[in-house]
């Protein structure tokens, strides 16, 4: 059994140990970069296509695996593609360490025209481990949504919630439950403004063994990615509760 995460209001009197044991992570961690190759393509299939595209953070990017083939984005063209037999336009817009913040004001504004009909979320775990308070997370993520649906009005949009920070192999347990307690009131304050705002909050992902995560142990692998994937497709194809089929499946960070 899991320890209890302690409660977010309690995280902070608990922010020196944070700090202290988030650097000591930071500086045993393995830094990566994302994987070679151009954050756009295509795979064949009929019309009309599926213009896809995955924004957010180093896991958008594809972060911990070599081969952008094994990372988020093309593994949901993929297995879109496999569901459908439609043609997948996809772009993977995803920055190392970016907030929700950060791509409502500097991605989302320099991001081409082109009319996307699905978009998947790939942000909120930097926000929590930067201690970002639900305030400001109102501000940024609630303004990322309506930043979405002002310029891609049609698209269908879908939130990747945080997982579990227990499960993280790189992460102490004590950080682990620290963190573990505000990604739980960042998960239930974005669920709420995905329900305002027009966007679909996909459950957790579930976290089955550490096989899901990269060599970093934070980021995922090319297992953890395509667990990841699957999992989303149901939201993505507006068919939630065929995602409960996909429950058990190995997953990553």
């Amino acid at each position: 059994m899991k320890p209890a995460p302690f409660h977010p209001l309690l995280s902070w009197f608990l922010y020196p140990v944070y700090a202290w044991q988030g650097i000591n992570v930071r500086l045993k961690t393995e830094r990566m970069i994302p994987p070679v190759g151009l954050p756009v393509g295509e795979i064949a299939g009929k019309d009309p296509a599926i213009r896809l595209l995955v924004l957010g953070d180093s896991s958008a990017a594809g972060v911990g695996v070599t081969d952008a083939w094994q990372g988020l984005c093309v593994r949901l063209a993929v297995y879109l593609q496999g569901r459908t037999g439609r043609k997948v336009i996809w772009r993977a817009a995803g920055f190392n360490s970016a907030t929700s913040g950060q791509l409502r004001d500097h991605v989302v504004p320099n991001l081409e025209r082109g009319m996307w009909t699905h978009i998947v979320l790939s942000t909120g775990t930097n926000d929590t481990k930067n201690f970002h308070s639900l305030p400001r997370f109102k501000r940024e993520f609630g303004g990322l949504l309506y930043a979405l649906r002002a310029k891609w009005p049609e698209a269908h949009v879908v939130w990747s919630q945080v997982i579990d920070f227990r499960d993280v192999p790189a992460m102490p347990p004590l950080l682990g439950r620290i963190l573990e307690g505000r990604a739980v009131a960042i998960n239930k304050l974005g669920e709420r403004l995905c329900r305002e705002r027009m966007a679909i909050p996909a459950l957790r992902l579930p976290v089955e063994s550490a096989e899901g995560f990269s060599t970093d142990g934070f980021h995922a692998s090319a297992l953890g990615y395509d667990a990841w994937a699957k999992h989303l497709v149901p939201y993505i194809l507006n068919r939630p509760q065929v995602d409960e089929k996909d429950a058990a499946s190995p997953a990553g960070g």
